[in-house]
């Protein structure tokens, strides 16, 4: 015999509460079949950036255009630029509070009508049943169809919806001023990597034209020893330095690299910056002193300021979330049965469609009693985290002041070590001149040649960077004001 057809003349067999549990246990052994472990389906594939070409940022050449080209192009300015948007949209969802709701319903049924009298505690799990209560059970079905519409509006809030709306103005009025706060950290780390390649570049040529000097003294050094005009340990001594200067050389090229590998970085680019321009980083600003600015335009005061904000905004959501509720409402609906007013069974067509109808309007009002003691603590909650991040703000304004103040003591100090530098560096390239003419006439050892070279390298790169330096610090006090652009200007000479 046929195991399928078997089981199925059992099943026929067995009086009907039985046949409908023992096809309830067969849906659920289905469902625990299909519910067994299965290899897990690939996920979706993460789209990654595309292959960089050589030309994507052959458009930074100096300074302010590697600022600009950082701005259109870092990654964390399309991040902050998309949560902007994002709380901008909460905004019109905090609006959308305000409309009225309208619902609509359709069920189809088939059923049984077994009711009894009795209560039944609010609940999901078990469907309600209208009709009389039957005096026998019974397992024959008929159909049961219903149709509504649900119009729902608030007419009065007691100002909850405009508190939420208003909190949503502080979220985005936070997220415009985040990002604002990343424009000026990508705009001031694009301009300090800048500088700090041109100050590498520097570097590295100061150590070549170290390489050169102590290259043409060797060959010097070598015919003259060759000749038995000086002792073999000045051969010695300046192969040894001329070392030093490769290996230094060397250094100051792979920390080139390495700047314009971070400058790169900063741009959100995939690659180092080929070539840059210093323009006129190499020279002394039209104006060395940093500019005074407004501190509390500022945009991370201006996020922290929105923050407060939004705990205030919160604060007032609590405060109005235990008011009564009030809802006009007006139903309509209509509800078609198999079943006859008694309990008997009609046609097998009956019930499939609605044929009793009904309207019904009214005016609802809930009060949450126990509201209160749940709103009670997260008010003063808020309230203690309003009152930290009052605090944050007047210590990142503090801050801004003390920063700005130091700013100002590094931009001064730069500006005189600049002043210092030239004379120095003349110093320099003089007692270079001097010691190589006394070595030259046997006056003097190669000690003090070796010595005056290394003053020499060492002066050429002090020159260098002290006016790097001095830019370095109006970048700086540029950044703690909130404003790069006069520095911008003043880089690209349009300063008024």
């Amino acid at each position: 015999m046929n195991p399928v057809s078997a089981e199925t003349g059992a099943a026929r067999r067995m009086p009907k509460p039985r046949q409908i549990l023992f096809a309830i246990g067969l849906a659920l052994a289905g469902a625990a079949c299909s519910s067994a472990p299965r290899s897990p389906a690939p996920g979706p594939r993460i789209a990654l950036p595309a292959s960089p070409q050589p030309q994507e940022n052959r458009e930074v050449s100096d300074l302010p255009s590697a600022v600009a080209f950082a701005l259109r192009n870092y990654p964390a300015l399309r991040v902050a630029q998309a949560r902007s948007e994002a709380a901008a949209a909460g905004i019109d969802y905090a609006g959308t509070a305000y409309l009225p709701r309208f619902d609509l319903l359709w069920q189809e049924i088939r059923a049984t009508r077994n009711n009894i009298s009795g209560t039944l505690l609010p609940q999901g799990v078990v469907p309600g049943v209208s009709g009389p209560v039957s005096n026998s059970r019974s397992w024959d079905s008929r159909w049961g169809s219903a149709a509504g519409a649900l119009f729902s509006w608030e007419p009065f809030d007691f100002g909850l919806r405009s508190a939420n709306v208003e909190l949503a103005r502080t979220v985005e009025r936070q997220a415009e001023a985040e990002l604002r706060l990343t424009r000026l950290d990508v705009a001031a780390d694009a301009a300090e990597t800048f500088v700090a390649a041109v100050a590498a570049d520097q570097t590295l040529r100061a150590a070549r034209a170290n390489l050169e000097r102590w290259e043409v003294f060797a060959t010097s050094v070598r015919a003259l020893v060759s000749q038995e005009l000086r002792p073999g340990v000045d051969a010695s001594r300046a192969e040894a330095e001329l070392a030093s200067a490769r290996i230094q050389l060397i250094q100051a090229g792979q920390i080139v690299e390495h700047a314009r590998i971070a400058l790169g970085e900063a741009l959100g680019v995939s690659e180092p910056v080929a070539k840059i321009d210093p323009g006129p980083l190499l020279q002394s600003p039209a104006r060395p002193e940093p500019p005074r600015g407004d501190l509390a335009a500022h945009p991370i005061l201006a996020r922290q300021g929105a923050a407060v904000e939004a705990s205030q905004a919160r604060q007032g959501v609590l405060d109005r979330a235990g008011y009564p509720r009030v809802q006009l409402q007006l139903a309509l609906s209509d509800r078609g049965s198999g079943f006859g007013p008694g309990g008997e069974t009609l046609d097998a067509d009956e019930g499939l469609y609605p044929d009793r109808a009904n309207w019904a309007a009214g005016l609802t009002l809930s009060f949450p009693l126990m509201e209160s003691f749940i709103l009670s603590p997260r008010k003063r909650g808020e309230e203690a985290l309003g009152r930290a991040e009052q605090a944050r703000l007047d210590q990142i304004f503090a801050t801004l002041k003390m920063q700005d103040a130091r700013v100002r003591s590094s931009a001064e100090a730069a500006r005189r070590i600049a002043e210092n530098t030239p004379v120095q560096l003349k110093a320099a390239q003089e007692t270079q001149q001097r010691a190589r003419a006394r070595y030259d006439a046997g006056l003097g050892p190669l000690t003090e040649v070796a010595e005056a070279q290394r003053l020499l390298a060492q002066g050429e790169i002090d020159d260098a960077i002290a006016r790097l330096n001095l830019w370095r610090a109006l970048l700086a006090a540029a950044r703690v004001q909130g404003n790069l652009q006069p520095f911008l200007d003043l880089i690209s000479g349009r300063e008024k």
